[in-house]
């Protein structure tokens, strides 16, 4: 049995007892993360991607919670995360702007243990329930692995955060070759078999956080991998897979099986202009691959040249 992943929650305010104090109250039910100042908060909040809920004072000195609200609203993986502000106002103008900027409640000091308790576990069960509906829309119907709408999400917030690290993307297209043929020859529901154990071999590929292997269409998917991946490695690993199946292929030569052909390129982002010509960079490289003879493939990587801001 895989072991309980326990919600994260950030907790911001720059008197060290209110924080100690919060977290002694939630250290059974999550993970706690702290932050002094709206500053630092904002950088954690960019280190940790999954945090489930932040409960966020309003006063703090430099850069209020108002302002650090504003901030995590305007980047896309905290765009949508839950906010519970905490405050010691009393004035009904306080809490209605903070929930007019998206807070989803209000705590009030001082702070009342069991109200607390109570109130972060109601939301924490909203935010499961919501990120497990989340997880079922992503999913592709067929294969069971990324869609395509999930995958285009988690390649923008990569293309984000790799503009501010200044990590590379490894990205690649595979597309089933001839599957028109393997179709026509052996059914649809066979056809739909393969494509399943194609996805499992994928999926197989993308096992580290951040990484997906998604289906992007048709007898096409697409492969997200982590900075410093040996991407042409990898991809020789699927394609070796994929052919271990040993899926008959309609055709004369009895003895064949179904392969695959991929295109994939490592880039900076400083390389390419957005997300989408990543992917066409990577279309390129595989129909290229599917001209050299299929069953291979071809991999490039795409550094800025000296002194120049494109490639």
């Amino acid at each position: 049995m895989s072991p309980t992943v326990l919600p994260i929650v950030l907790i911001v305010d720059n008197d060290s007892i209110n924080r100690s104090l919060l977290a002694e109250l939630m250290q059974n039910d999550c993970r706690i993360i702290m932050a002094g100042d709206g500053e630092s908060a904002i950088a954690r909040a960019r280190e940790e991607p999954d945090i489930d809920l932040i409960l966020l004072d309003v006063s703090m000195p430099q850069m209020d919670g108002y302002e650090v609200m504003k901030e995590l609203r305007q980047e896309p993986h905290t765009a949508a995360t839950a906010v519970i502000f905490i405050t010691a106002a009393t004035e009904t103008g306080s809490e209605e702007f903070g929930l007019s900027l998206g807070a989803i409640d209000y705590l009030h000091k001082p702070i009342r243990p069991a109200i607390v308790q109570a109130r972060v576990r109601n939301h924490l069960k909203f935010v499961a329930q919501r990120k497990e509906l989340e997880r079922l829309a992503d999913r592709d119907g067929l294969t069971s692995i990324a869609n395509r709408r999930h995958f285009d999400l988690i390649l923008e917030r990569a293309w984000w955060r790799a503009t501010r690290t200044g990590e590379s993307l490894n990205l690649a297209m595979i597309d089933v070759d001839h599957f028109k043929r393997y179709n026509d020859r052996h059914g649809h529901s066979a056809g739909d078999e393969a494509l399943r154990r194609i996805a499992q071999v994928l999926a197989r590929t993308a096992r580290r956080t951040h990484e997906v292997a998604a289906r992007y269409g048709g007898d096409e998917f697409v492969l997200l991998l982590s900075a410093g991946t040996d991407l042409e490695s990898m991809l020789e690993q699927a394609r070796s897979e994929v052919a271990a199946l040993n899926l008959a292929r309609a055709g004369s030569d009895r003895r064949s099986v179904v392969t695959i052909s991929c295109g994939g390129v490592t880039a900076d982002v400083n390389c390419t202009p957005s997300p989408a010509a990543l992917l066409r960079q990577a279309d390129v490289l595989l129909y290229k691959a599917k001209r050299q003879g299929r069953n291979r493939v071809v991999v490039q990587r795409c550094t800025p040249p000296p002194e120049a801001n494109s490639c």
